[in-house]
């Protein structure tokens, strides 16, 4: 289960962050996952229960985002969902799109803390 060493990480960066912030509590972790970064956001929050404890983030919540993918067709000059295929086709034109917008993603973008 690579979200464990992948929630161990999440907990290092927030408590990195929080500690620059001048310490306190952190309420919640706010995480976008891509669908295509292979992680699974409802193990990677399991993960992060296991991970917080006898930490700095110790209560604090882990709240995902799924990012949905998007894909762009430069022939239709439009993005589109490319849904779970592995070649990235437009569903318009039936082009391939080789430039994907989102859906990799797999980054911390907030902090709670608490007063």
């Amino acid at each position: 289960m690579h979200e464990l060493s992948i929630a161990l990480s999440i907990v290092d960066v927030a408590a990195e962050a929080a500690e620059r912030q001048g310490g306190g509590r952190v309420a919640a972790v706010h995480v976008k996952v891509g669908r295509l970064s292979g992680v699974v956001g409802s193990a990677l929050a399991s993960a992060f229960a296991l991970a917080r404890e006898g930490t700095p983030l110790e209560g604090a919540v882990l709240v995902v985002e799924d990012v949905p993918a998007m894909a762009y067709c430069p022939a239709c000059a439009a993005g589109h969902d490319p849904g779970d295929m592995v070649m990235l086709i437009c569903p318009a034109c039936g082009r391939p799109t080789p430039d994907l917008l989102q859906g990799r993603e797999l980054e911390v973008v907030a902090l709670e803390m608490d007063s």
